[in-house]
């Protein structure tokens, strides 16, 4: 099977490759150049719908000037406009972005982050999280509390032993009558 994945692999040479992929720069170049020409045109036809040509020809200077004064007037009306509308969209996207915030808050839903794997040890971690404060070692073994066996043999009571060893011993009617014997000296006292 991995045999059919590597003959599947690569059909097309690396020189194919190649140039299909000037192929494809030479003609999104041409589409983009194409594109901008188109763009250019638009704006010529829209202004000259828009601005009608100025006749500067035969005008005194003071129609000159007054001409100056209208076109003055009509810069600062369209940039107030230009103005209102940035303005406007400023506050659109703000409220936009509120809304979204809201949304997100009533659904208990959030952005989660695309997390990467990273091996760190534990004492890495803790370094890092806690900085130079960091003096608690995660050899966990250490911290362990150490039990000695001659501690634990000696807290077991006395009467209570491996019935293993006893097996034998208690084995029929003697161990009986011993049982028996103990029973007696232990109630009698």
């Amino acid at each position: 099977m991995p045999e059919q994945v590597r003959e599947r692999k690569s059909k097309i040479t690396a020189s194919r490759k190649l140039l299909l992929k000037s192929l494809l720069l030479a003609k999104a170049t041409e589409e983009l150049a194409q594109e901008r020409t188109e763009k250019d045109e638009e704006k010529e036809r829209f202004l000259g719908e828009r601005i009608p040509p100025i006749r500067i020809a035969g005008l005194s200077f003071a129609q000159l000037q007054e001409l100056c004064q209208e076109l003055h007037e009509k810069v600062n009306v369209v940039d107030e406009e230009r103005y209102d509308f940035e303005a406007k969209v400023i506050h659109n996207t703000r409220e936009i972005q509120d809304l979204n915030l809201k949304v997100f808050d009533l659904r208990g839903k959030f952005k989660r982050p695309t997390l990467r794997r990273v091996r760190v040890s534990a004492d890495a971690m803790l370094r890092a999280l806690l900085g130079s404060k960091h003096k608690v070692s995660m050899d966990l073994r250490a911290n362990l509390k150490s039990v000695k066996k001659e501690d634990s043999e000696k807290e077991r009571p006395a009467g209570v032993s491996d019935w293993r060893k006893n097996v034998e011993a208690m084995s029929g009617m003697e161990g009986r009558k011993k049982m028996f014997d103990a029973a007696k000296t232990g109630s009698g006292q």
